[in-house]
């Protein structure tokens, strides 16, 4: 008799047992981490249970439908950049994992989408376009609009990361998409910094500021699907049936186009595969830079670290990010003339962030530094050039900044207390991420688009977050005295300037001694942790 063949799986159940194994295996690595990840979700589902509250709390306002209309078209921005540009461990978005597999792109396409609706992402676009189906519609017919635009949009939005993703896996690691990645990022940041401008706004205008722009945003997918929603509560079915058709095409649309460039990812062999040029490289002098530092390994450490900054796409696009951030921020408030001198300090604050991290940023090379590092005073000297590096970007910029938001508002009396409290919350920011690097390393893949290794997300969120509150403790005596200072009657802070400037360096000093000991101590991990990605 013939044997009777075994039963195969489909290729979309595999694919989501394979997404649900590597979270799985993920939080069973250590249990920091699945601390650090159980947290992270914890915030999220908070943050997803208010937005749905306030989006159920809005229905029956004359003015809601516009808002939800403008809510899906940023979750649909949103879905398209931030994925490229944050941390995220979804393996999902890495279809080059997949080349060697004999996968046919249409299969590919239906179990990387099916798996990708598996994650907390999904589920607050979900929350946030069931609340508003609950804010606009009103009538049997709306709600049944609603729950399939509420479909078609999450649909929309998650295919829209994914082709996005495709289409742009291989940016960062070729040399033409060096700078359109750092332009991507500084687009992502001025375009945050504009929803929180724009919100503002709202808060002191009302709602109907949104009805111009919410009357074009209606007819663009996927806020199109949610369009349907009022439309179809308003008894115009049949504009409700266009948005919604609308939406559908986008839909096939965008699968296409994802599906094109998987067929071109899976059949294009990418620039380490095809031999190079073989003529001589052309050596650049590097004296000139060596010439303006320490000599010895201080030197040699920071030339290293500014060479990064300039020439790692990553981290570049990360400095160039906040730069940005740390200009906008201040400069856009007091343009608006609703800002404050202390608004500066936001400067500080970013460019402090380049401080975490500071072994991830080398990856598997730190095999090398860590051969050169053998007792505590190796380790103090390595952080130190690492921060004297940052501080020769971060001090001039933050002065920088911190006297042209000064210049706008006309508040030169109180330059000396903004200028201090931003250079003590620099130097708590170099003192927490001095520590929280040798304690929460976590790895940066030089391929792709993660900044982050699967697995590693709550670590690195952690690091980060933990960090940042840490560093906010620890300017707290110098935030007191300037609330003191702006409180009692006709008080001045002019010393408040060198008080802050010696507490900053006081607490860089304290925190590398202490990071130091730690950092010699734990080379090994350190060393698996960066090395993972």
């Amino acid at each position: 008799m013939r044997a009777e063949a075994a039963p195969v799986a489909s290729v979309t159940s595999v694919f989501v047992r394979l997404k649900l194994s590597l979270l799985r295996n993920g939080l069973r690595q250590s249990g920091g981490r699945r601390a650090a990840y159980i947290a992270s979700v914890v915030v999220v589902l908070l943050f997803t249970a208010l937005q749905l509250l306030g989006l159920i709390a809005l229905r029956g306002h004359a003015h809601v439908d516009s808002l939800i209309v403008l809510l899906a078209a940023v979750l649909g921005l949103g879905w398209a950049v931030m994925p490229q540009f944050f941390p995220s461990g979804d393996e999902t978005l890495d279809p080059t994992r997949l080349v060697m597999l004999p996968l046919r792109p249409r299969p590919l396409v239906r179990a990387l989408l099916t798996a990708s609706l598996v994650g907390i992402g999904p589920l607050f676009t979900l929350c946030m376009f069931a609340g508003s189906v609950v804010a606009v519609a009103h009538g049997g017919a709306a709600y049944a609009v609603g729950v399939v635009g509420a479909v078609l949009a999450l649909l929309v939005c998650v295919t829209l990361a994914r082709a996005v993703a495709a289409a742009n896996v291989r940016l960062l690691t070729s040399r033409k998409g060096r700078d359109l990645a750092v332009l991507s990022g500084l687009v992502v940041a001025v375009g945050a910094q504009l929803v929180n401008f724009g919100a503002q706004r709202l808060g002191s205008s009302g709602l109907e500021q949104l009805d111009p722009v919410a009357d074009v945003l209606r007819w663009v997918p996927p806020a199109s699907a949610v369009g349907a929603m009022d439309a179809a509560s308003d008894g115009s079915y049949g504009v409700a049936v266009a948005q919604l058709a609308l939406t559908a095409a986008a839909l096939v649309l965008l699968l296409r186009v994802w599906s094109r460039h998987l067929t071109r990812l899976m059949t294009t062999p990418d620039g380490s595969t095809l031999q190079g040029d073989t003529r001589p490289v052309r050596e650049r002098d590097s004296a000139g830079l060596a010439r303006l530092l320490p000599a010895g390994r201080t030197g040699t450490t920071m030339e290293r670290t500014l060479r990064y900054v300039w020439r790692d796409p990553k981290t570049k696009a990360a400095w160039v990010t906040s730069l940005a951030i740390g200009l906008i921020v201040p400069v856009f408030n007091a343009w608006q003339g609703t800002g404050s001198v202390y608004f500066a300090c936001f400067a500080a604050g970013m460019l402090g962030i380049q401080m975490y991290n500071q072994f991830g940023q080398d990856t598997s090379a730190f095999w090398m530094v860590a051969m050169t590092i053998s007792s505590t005073r190796d380790a103090y000297v390595e952080l130190r050039a690492r921060a004297l590096a940052l501080l020769l970007i971060t001090l001039p910029y933050a002065t920088l900044v911190t006297v042209l938001t000064t210049a706008m508002l006309d508040d030169w009396r109180t330059l000396p207390e903004a200028l201090g409290l931003s250079f003590a919350l620099l130097g708590a920011m170099l003192a927490t991420g001095a520590w929280t690097s040798a304690r929460f390393p976590y790895s940066i893949p030089q391929e792709g688009y993660k900044n982050v290794a699967p697995g590693q997300v709550g670590l690195a969120w952690i690091s980060i977050v933990g960090g940042m509150v840490g560093a906010a403790l620890l300017c707290a005596p110098v935030i007191a005295l300037t609330i003191w200072l702006n409180v009692r009657e006709g008080g001045g802070g002019g010393w408040l300037l060198p008080v802050g400037a010696v507490y900053g360096a006081g607490l860089t000093l304290l925190g590398l001694r202490l990071a130091a000991p730690r950092t010699a101590g734990r080379l090994p991990e350190i060393l698996t942790a960066v090395s993972k990605g």
